[in-house]
């Protein structure tokens, strides 16, 4: 820990430290709400129609990990923290860390009619996360506040790239989620598997 022009920074690895054991938590309570209950005659049955717990568990569990693979590789970047990347990164997480319950609210309600205010709300924890986790990487980002002098320009731009359209696209698949709840939920599974597919197309100089 030190003083840099009067401000308490630190050193990442705390922040690493906490922001990882959040992710795990939250990867692990996705896992807990996948359940099936059933007489062992109609345990098959019961497994097929239980699909929406899967898929919702699958979309969420890709989605806490692009949001890890994101957040360490702008901390492989950024060597010293402040009390407002703290609280930004802090801010992030607990979205994070909410994720699980609006995925059960969408896997319980995909039948019926509370489908949409459940596929609003994770559309809003979605966006609500891309929010903070912009705030806090262009924080960190610009005039290189926080940026190891080490760090490439290059790396540092292709991550700025990848963090632009999180707020836009995930709004826009929220209002559709309003529209049509199903069409949203495919969306929020689509920008997942892109921000997979596309990384490298992102990470390009």
């Amino acid at each position: 820990m030190a003083f840099r022009s009067g401000l308490l920074t630190m050193e990442t690895s705390r922040l690493e430290t906490f922001a990882d054991g959040v992710f795990a938590i939250a990867a692990t309570l996705l896992i807990i709400d996948v359940s099936v209950h059933a007489p062992g005659a109609e345990l098959g049955a019961a497994l097929k129609h239980s699909w929406p717990q899967y898929a919702a568990y699958a979309v969420s569990f890709l989605i806490i990990g692009i949001w890890w693979v994101n957040h360490h590789a702008s901390m492989a970047v950024i060597d010293r923290v402040d009390r407002t990347l703290l609280f930004a990164t802090i801010a992030m997480l607990a979205c994070i860390a909410f994720l699980p319950f609006p995925t059960r609210l969408v896997a319980e309600h995909f039948r019926d009619d509370g489908v949409r205010a459940a596929a609003v709300t994770y559309g809003l924890t979605m966006t609500t996360a891309a929010i903070c986790f912009a705030l806090s990487w262009f924080y960190a980002a610009r005039g290189r506040r926080l940026i190891a002098q080490t760090a490439d320009q290059g790396v540092v731009s292709a991550i700025s790239r990848s963090v632009i359209p999180g707020v836009p696209i995930n709004a826009a698949a929220t209002l559709v989620a309003v529209w049509s709840p199903y069409t949203g939920l495919v969306l929020f599974a689509a920008l997942a598997l892109f921000y997979v597919v596309g990384s490298s197309l992102f990470g390009r100089d």
